[in-house]
């Protein structure tokens, strides 16, 4: 767990002092330059492949998983990304954990548990899907994005529930802040996924021209906005430094 201190070690054991804000930009950096870098290289140069459907009609954009799994140098690009953020949201997790126990009310900090747990499986089942790929094995592809959905989906429920009902104190403006984009972010994520439901099913029962298009455009939205969800760590944890010293180890602190 990362406790949290309010006095200041004794500079010359501190190992290193790193604002928040970076690590969450790293651990949103990797995995949105990823994405942005296969559907990119993925429309210039694998345009005809990634975009073929079985229905053989007009469409104009890869899905997510032929983006990013399907072809080189894609495939690599992303699990390489994956692979060097895991730590970094999984730390994350942690601090979230450490985090609800100070903050939520004793009644509800079960809740708290189920949500980093729910997290940390949510972030094991995208490094799955992302190293096994359909192609690899489709089984095992299929059970972890049911897997990621599913817990992605809950998590960001719980945590929203979480931060507007069982504060033990009222929110700062920056955890307002925080909480909007949480409600907005989790209920675009929800309505983009159920539009993908909708154009992938239709797409396979029809084979309309464009249809597939727009699954893989709402597909989009449903990463981008769990990515967003997840961003949204930089102001629950404002202005906090993560520290490490040789008498606490790693943790958080105000300064």
């Amino acid at each position: 767990m990362l406790p949290t201190y309010e006095r200041f070690s004794d500079p010359k054991s501190v190992f290193f002092r790193l604002p928040f804000a970076r690590l969450a930009l790293a651990a949103l950096s990797l995995p949105l330059g990823g994405f942005l870098f296969c559907v990119a290289w993925s429309l210039a140069f694998d345009f005809v492949r990634s975009t073929y459907t079985h229905c053989d009609v007009a469409n104009y954009l890869p899905s997510v998983s032929a983006a990013i799994g399907n072809y080189e140098p894609q495939r690599t690009v992303w699990r390489l990304a994956i692979f060097l953020h895991l730590p970094l949201r999984l730390a994350v997790a942690k601090m979230y954990l450490e985090h609800y126990r100070e903050h939520i009310r004793r009644s509800r900090r079960l809740l708290g548990i189920l949500a980093c747990t729910l997290n940390v499986v949510e972030d094991l089942a995208l490094f799955c899907l992302s190293f096994w790929t359909s192609a690899d094995s489709y089984e095992t592809h299929r059970n972890a994005f049911v897997v990621f959905i599913a817990c992605s989906e809950c998590y960001m429920l719980i945590s929203y529930l979480l931060n507007r009902n069982a504060r033990k104190a009222v929110l700062l403006p920056h955890e307002e802040k925080s909480l909007r984009y949480k409600r907005n972010l989790f209920l675009v994520n929800v309505v983009a996924f159920g539009l993908a439901g909708y154009c992938f099913v239709r797409h396979n029962s029809h084979c309309e021209a464009g249809v597939y298009t727009f699954f893989a455009l709402f597909e989009y939205v449903v990463v981008l906005t769990n990515m967003g969800f997840h961003m949204t760590s930089y102001w629950d944890f404002y202005a906090m430094n993560v520290v490490c010293d040789s008498k606490h180890g790693l943790y958080l602190s105000q300064f």
